[in-house]
């Protein structure tokens, strides 16, 4: 592994929470008890995470048909647990995803809620991934 928090796949929990962290406006908060992390932007879930969790895992938003591709492709990506199947995904972080991979797929989560908010929040977050 790379650098602490450099890589994702193989990465700890704390690695984990350092990169949901690093996005603009990410906070971690624990609505459904203390042992699941959910990172929110703006008061939106972008992941969800039982960091203490053995393996860990941590569930991100996805397009439906990325999705399923994602599924078809790593037997590591499932369908979100206890989560809107169609447009989340639960990958678990044992190193058999390419750390990548794993990056585009929490970029992707955070860019999909990110796109949904008001304008004047998108600005306010700097977020560049603006497509209209």
């Amino acid at each position: 592994m790379a650098g602490a928090g450099a890589t994702l796949a193989g990465v700890d929990a704390d690695g984990l929470r350092r990169r949901c962290l690093a996005r603009t406006g990410a906070v971690e908060e624990y609505p459904f008890g203390p042992e699941t992390a959910v990172f929110k932007v703006h008061g939106k879930i972008f992941a969800i995470s039982r960091l203490g969790g053995e393996p860990l895992e941590v569930s991100l938003k996805c397009e439906p048909e990325l999705a399923e591709q994602l599924r078809a492709s790593y037997p590591a990506v499932r369908p979100g647990y206890h989560l809107n199947k169609r447009h989340w995904n639960t990958v678990t972080l044992d190193g058999s995803v390419p750390d990548g991979a794993v990056e585009d797929m929490l970029e992707d989560s955070y860019d999909l809620i990110v796109a949904k908010l008001p304008r004047k929040v998108r600005r306010e977050l700097r977020w560049d991934g603006e497509e209209s």
